[in-house]
């Protein structure tokens, strides 16, 4: 490694920021489609468990709102240039990958010693958060660099 060479002098450093918002919003649409596929199957009372619905008698809510709500506001700042956008998506998308923690713990756990078959978009939901978070940390932003008049200025 030379003298003074630093990661973001790396080229496929640059590649890769360059498509962060795309990858994020992209995860942002995935989770809120996963939000409408199965995530469990209960085989004792023939019940399947979506994130915005449950087949049968019993009531589990809408335990995917959430994240549709996070990813559509998180999918919204990723292409918002300003700063205080990135910033703020870091919150949004932290928030989702915690509830969807939530949701496979909530709804994966075994009850009175039957444990549910989980699907898929369980799996999905989770990934698509977490690459969510993980473009989040590596926003697309321009940094501009103040002038070495406004520098020198604040030093004494």
């Amino acid at each position: 490694m030379q003298a003074g060479y630093q990661v973001e002098d790396h080229p496929k450093y640059h590649s890769i920021m360059k498509y962060t918002k795309w990858i994020g919003l992209l995860a942002a649409v995935i989770v809120i489609a996963v939000c409408y596929m199965p995530w469990v199957y209960i085989q004792s009372v023939q019940l399947e468990i979506a994130g915005m619905f449950a087949s049968g008698k019993h009531n589990f809510g809408k335990p995917g709102l959430m994240n549709i709500f996070c990813s559509a506001v998180a999918g919204l700042l990723f292409v918002l240039p300003q700063i205080w956008a990135k910033r703020t998506n870091i919150f949004f998308c932290g928030f989702n990958i915690a509830w969807s923690v939530r949701n496979y713990l909530l709804l994966s756990r075994c009850y009175g010693g039957e444990c549910p078959e989980k699907k898929a978009a369980l799996y999905v939901l989770l990934a698509a958060s977490a690459v969510m978070l993980l473009m989040s940390f590596m926003p697309d932003a321009e940094i501009r660099e103040e002038s070495k008049a406004a520098e020198e200025a604040v030093k004494p």
